[in-house]
């Protein structure tokens, strides 16, 4: 039995919920992950996973035995990562998510520039709305509009950032006059889904708080569609100002109550380059990481001007 793919398989299996999807990941059967699960277990003297036909469950031992082999594996990719690092040029795969809009509009159009840099870096980008678990899920770095929580993780801000009401000029010239916050519940507003609870925009001016519960006309969680339907002149949105950039520069959009702060969660944004604390930042991250960090703000200030 090779126990370090018994054990590899054995968290896979863990996390994944089941010997099938395990086995998915390498090319193998379910009933040949469960055979060499079943050796490792054999080996070690103790049951860790207690089965059923929908449901695997750790024992007592396989709760310790997972937490001590997950710092394990952890370890050798440490290992692998810091060998690897002494090659002349990072490669390999660079495995990053992005909220979908950022991912776009910043993202996307530097990354050939950055594989001109480093070309035996192929480079996986995937766009949605959730923040992912990196270990879990795989990635290597995460671009996220808010800091992480988690201490398991470290982050570097690559630069702020505020949201800001944005509408076509022609919504703009037959709807009624916003002056003041409270007008906008005389609107259509396009707002990002956050679940089933009301719409509510923050303004900030001079320290005055102002909390307005908003009319939705139409939401989604996709800055993409908010941001292509106010274009087309269906409503306000409320979205990033470097995600709209392109849109002002053109005229295609106009920003609304520019002499408030307005936000529908927290007032602190910016972008943040999110990935796994470790002992040894692999080489091929950090590089990213930096390139990121020196050119999103060009990319950001070329959109605008």
């Amino acid at each position: 039995m090779n126990r370090l793919q018994a054990m590899e398989l054995f968290v896979s299996a863990v996390r994944e919920g089941s010997f099938s999807a395990a086995g998915r990941r390498v090319g193998l059967s379910p009933a040949s992950v469960s055979r060499y699960i079943g050796e490792l277990e054999a080996q070690l003297g103790v049951q860790l996973l207690n089965r059923s036909t929908r449901h695997l469950g750790l024992t007592d031992a396989g709760k310790i035995f997972f937490q001590r082999t997950e710092q394990v594996l952890h370890g050798i990719e440490d290992a692998e990562a810091a060998a690897l690092s002494l090659q002349t040029a990072p490669r390999g795969t660079l495995r990053v998510h992005s909220r979908t809009l950022f991912g776009i509009k910043v993202l996307s159009p530097l990354i050939p520039g950055f594989q001109k840099l480093y070309p035996e870096l192929k480079v996986e980008l995937r766009l949605s709305e959730r923040r992912p678990q990196l270990r879990e899920d795989e990635f290597d770095v995460d671009f996220q509009i808010q800091a992480a929580k988690d201490p398991g993780l470290m982050q570097r801000r690559l630069l702020r950032s505020e949201r800001i009401l944005v509408a076509s000029p022609d919504y703009v010239g037959r709807m009624p006059k916003l002056r003041e916050p409270e007008d906008i519940t005389r609107h259509h507003c396009l707002t990002y889904w956050m679940g089933p609870d009301d719409v509510v925009w923050k303004f900030m001016r001079r320290n005055n708080l102002r909390e307005i519960v908003v009319p939705s006309s139409l939401s989604s969680n996709n800055g993409v569609v908010l941001c292509d339907l106010a274009v087309t002149g269906h409503g306000i949105a409320l979205l990033d100002d470097y995600t709209v950039a392109e849109e002002l520069k053109s005229r295609r959009l106009v920003r609304l109550l520019p002499g408030f702060r307005v936000t529908n969660s927290t007032f602190d944004e910016g972008i943040y380059a999110t990935f796994l604390q470790s002992s040894y930042l692999p080489e091929k991250i950090r590089v990213f990481v930096d390139y990121m960090a020196e050119n999103v703000p060009k990319q950001i200030k070329r959109s605008a001007h």
